[in-house]
C-alpha cells in the first residue's frame, strides 16, 4: 500500500480530473478499502480543500470549486515541471517573465523544504529564438482565449508588416470566428475561420489590434484534419492539405551521413559508404529547396525530380549574375 501522502496526492488528482467519483471506484484506483477513502477525504478537508459527499446508487465524492487556496500538494515531477515552466516563460512571448518569477517565489514558500531544494537546483536560463524578439500582450491573449471559450466573433484589425501601429499597413476590419491560440518558435498565432475570405487563416497575435467589442456567438467548425498543431505546422510549410512539404526532392552528397545528420532536420539521411549519403528533404518551393541543400558546401547530384534540377540551374544563373556584377 502507498504512503498515505503520496496517496493523498493521487486522491487529490483523481478528484480534480472528473466532477463525480463514486467511493466504490475511487477504492479500487487506490488500491484501499472504502473506509480508508473516507478517512483520506477527511484528512483533505482538514487540509482545505472541499470535498462534498453525494448520495445516492453510486455514492462518491465531489471536489467543488471556488475554496480559498490551501497548502499545495505537489509530488516530486510536479514540482519539477512547475520550476522549468515559469523559469522558462521569456521563451513563450508572452512579455510574463516577472510575473513567472514572483509565481516561482510564491510557490516555493508553500512548498516542504524537500521540494525547496528541489527547485533550487534547477536554474535555468532560457534564451529567445535567433532573430524572434516578439512580445505580445497578455491582455490581448486573454481576450482572444475568452472570445475562443465563448465561441464569440473576433473584430480587430491587422498589420501585415513591421510597421504595426502604422494606420497604412493595416488591412481593413477582420471578422473572424477563433479557434486557436498557438505558440510557436518565440510567437503566439491564432488560428480562426475569416467569416470575409470564408477560409481558414493564421495570425500573428502580435499584429492584431482588438476592436472593443466581440461580435455574435457561433458554431465552432472543425479544423482541417483535425489536429490544429498539424494544421498550423501545415500552413507553415506552405501546404494547403498533410502536414508534409509540397516540394520534396532526393540527392546524393558528397560526405557521410555523420556530417549532414547534425543538420537534416526531419529530412531523411541514408550512409551510402565511401564518404557519401542519400538525402531527401522538402522546402515550400524548389528553389527553396535547392538553396538549402546548398548550406552542406559538397558536390551533389540530383536523383530527382527534374523540377529539383530546374532549380539548382536557376539558382546557379542567378548565382553567376551576382558573382559578375
Amino acid at each position: 500500500m502507498a504512503g498515505t501522502t503520496s496517496r493523498l496526492l493521487t486522491l487529490l488528482s483523481l478528484l480534480q480530473s472528473r466532477r463525480d467519483w463514486p467511493g466504490q471506484l475511487l477504492a479500487e484506483r487506490l488500491d484501499i478499502s472504502e473506509r480508508t477513502v473516507r478517512r483520506d477525504v477527511d484528512r483533505l478537508r482538514e487540509l482545505g480543500y472541499r470535498v462534498r459527499a453525494f448520495k445516492g446508487p453510486d455514492g462518491g465524492y465531489r471536489l467543488e470549486a471556488g475554496s480559498e487556496l490551501p497548502p499545495l500538494l505537489f509530488d516530486d515531477e510536479q514540482a519539477v515541471a512547475i520550476a522549468v515552466a515559469l523559469q522558462s516563460a521569456s521563451a513563450t512571448g508572452a512579455g510574463i517573465e516577472e510575473a513567472g518569477a514572483r509565481a516561482l517565489t510564491t510557490v516555493r514558500q508553500v512548498m516542504p523544504p524537500r521540494l525547496r531544494h528541489r527547485i533550487d537546483n534547477l536554474e535555468l536560463t532560457t534564451l529567445p529564438r535567433s532573430g524572434v524578439d516578439v512580445q505580445v500582450d497578455t491582455e490581448v491573449l486573454v481576450a482572444i482565449g475568452a472570445a475562443t471559450r465563448a465561441h464569440q466573433v473576433l473584430r480587430f484589425d491587422y498589420s501585415s508588416g513591421a510597421a504595426h501601429h502604422d494606420a497604412a499597413a493595416l488591412t481593413p476590419v477582420r471578422r473572424a470566428e477563433p479557434h486557436h491560440l498557438v505558440a510557436r518558435d518565440g510567437r503566439w498565432y491564432l488560428v480562426a475561420w475569416d467569416l470575409d475570405r470564408d477560409d481558414w487563416r493564421t495570425y500573428r497575435v502580435d499584429r492584431i489590434s482588438l476592436r472593443s467589442s466581440v461580435g455574435p456567438r457561433f458554431s465552432p467548425r472543425g479544423i482541417p484534419g483535425g489536429d490544429v498543431g498539424a494544421f498550423v505546422s501545415a500552413r507553415f510549410k506552405g501546404s494547403e492539405g498533410a502536414d508534409v512539404w509540397p516540394c520534396v526532392g532526393e540527392v546524393v552528397l558528397a560526405l557521410p551521413a555523420r556530417a549532414v545528420t547534425p543538420f537534416a532536420g526531419e529530412s531523411i539521411v541514408e550512409d551510402l559508404g565511401d564518404g557519401r549519403s542519400r538525402l531527401i528533404a522538402g522546402a515550400w518551393s524548389w528553389p527553396a529547396l535547392a538553396a538549402s541543400l546548398g548550406r552542406f558546401d559538397a558536390d551533389i547530384e540530383v536523383v530527382g525530380p527534374s523540377e529539383l534540377t530546374d532549380a539548382f540551374a536557376l539558382l546557379a544563373r542567378r548565382f553567376r549574375s551576382a558573382a559578375t556584377g
